[in-house]
């Protein structure tokens, strides 16, 4: 059943000790320091027809190997409770499909692109009326949301994949004075950088395929709640009908994967600093998009609300132009060309000609998330693909 965050010494413990140590969850029944995979996907009944107290029924609902990723993720948010689902997109979408048809939204319009797309397309078929705004103009949030009838404000921080900031504080207050909760996609600084639920929203999302599992080998989502509350019950509802659940062996290698985020999210996003602090007003790039850049127009909101670095995602604008960024990716070596991020390897995507024609996306923009590699080597891939496709 979906669970809560340990109580006394663990609480307040530096969350670099509850990840490496899962919790200091230790198996009570083999002493094993390593979380158990239970693969079953019933539960035997007592002889009247009940439980033994455990709550759990049918793996469709819950699964024991779903807790220690469940339990830590609620406790480094600061939530109530957690949820794993199938993917970052089923966890998304059961944040709307518990609300009801003719309910309203207000999202952002730079944001991850297919739950874009799903708001504007299936969801609004569906009879959910979503409108989109510019979440760095509090100003527009605060047009856009209608007391009484918006129920979800959804924000995504940095933004993908112009690393744009809400500033969540105020996203909070918004939502809160029209009666709607603030949800908040959290993928990118992860819980180690940005602890949504601490700034006032109500719900955080992770798609856990990213930074969480970090190995490019788990696609995985997660929800954590503020409160165990009415409509948190009603996302519960939705991933045990709908079957979004997580498989076991991906459960599990998702808590394993979280054991190490702390050192991987450190080096990667020393890379970040430096690859964007190497690039920034090279001759060959127009512009460089990153939080931690004096120059990015969400650097002083981001520095607030981020503690311990500004992530390990940026873009780099081509000034070449459009043909240039699109040739960059097939040149480099140790960068990837592929989509995704969060990984251990640095990959680099064109995402204009991934998102299509209503993309945010400036046509010379190259997507970079970046590993663990050597900063050096990093840079000298990316300097001689530059260097090649703007000749």
């Amino acid at each position: 059943m979906p669970t809560a965050p340990k109580t006394g010494q663990s609480a307040s413990r530096h969350p670099d000790t509850l990840l490496a140590q899962t919790l200091a969850g230790v198996d009570p029944v083999t002493r094993a320091v390593v979380p158990a995979i239970h693969m079953a996907s019933t539960y035997e009944r007592r002889p009247e027809g009940g439980y033994d107290g455990t709550g759990r029924t049918y793996a469709r609902a819950d699964n024991p190997t779903f807790e220690p990723a469940e339990e830590l993720l609620a406790a480094l948010e600061g939530g109530e409770r957690a949820l794993l689902f199938s993917s970052g997109m089923a966890a998304a979408t059961a944040v709307f499909m518990a609300l009801k048809p003719g309910d309203h939204v207000v999202a952002p319009r730079v944001m991850y692109w297919a739950l874009r797309k799903w708001l504007t397309g299936y969801a609004a078929e569906w009879g959910l009326e979503t409108t989109l705004v510019d979440m760095t103009d509090l100003d527009a949030l605060r047009a856009a949301v209608r007391p009484g009838a918006t129920k979800i404000v959804w924000a995504e921080t940095p933004a993908n994949p112009t690393w744009d900031v809400t500033d969540l504080a105020a996203a909070a207050e918004i939502a809160r004075a029209a009666g709607a909760r603030l949800a908040v996609d959290n993928t990118v600084p992860t819980p180690l950088l940005t602890r949504p639920l601490d700034l006032g929203a109500n719900i955080v999302m992770h798609a856990a395929t990213k930074y969480l599992n970090g190995h490019s080998d788990v696609v995985a989502g997660a929800l954590v709640g503020r409160a165990d509350d009415e409509y948190w019950r009603r996302i519960v509802a939705v991933r045990a009908a709908g079957g979004a659940i997580l498989g076991t062996m991906e459960a599990w290698l998702l808590q394993r994967g979280m054991r190490t985020l702390s050192v991987r999210l450190d080096r990667a996003q020393a890379n970040a600093a430096r690859v964007a602090a190497h690039f920034e007003g090279h001759k060959l790039v127009a512009g460089v998009l990153y939080p931690g850049l004096h120059s990015h127009p969400g650097h002083a909101v981001a520095a607030r609300q981020m503690r311990g670095g500004f992530g390990a995602m940026l873009s780099l604008r081509v000034k070449a132009g459009r043909e240039a960024a699109l040739k960059v990716p097939a040149l480099t070596e140790v960068w990837k060309h592929a989509t995704s991020l969060g990984g251990v390897e640095s990959l680099m995507e064109h995402r204009a000609s991934v998102e299509g024609p209503d993309t945010p996306a400036p046509p010379d923009l190259l997507r970079l998330s970046c590993g663990i590699e050597s900063a050096a080597d990093l840079i000298a891939d990316l300097e001689q693909a530059l260097e090649r496709a703007s000749r």
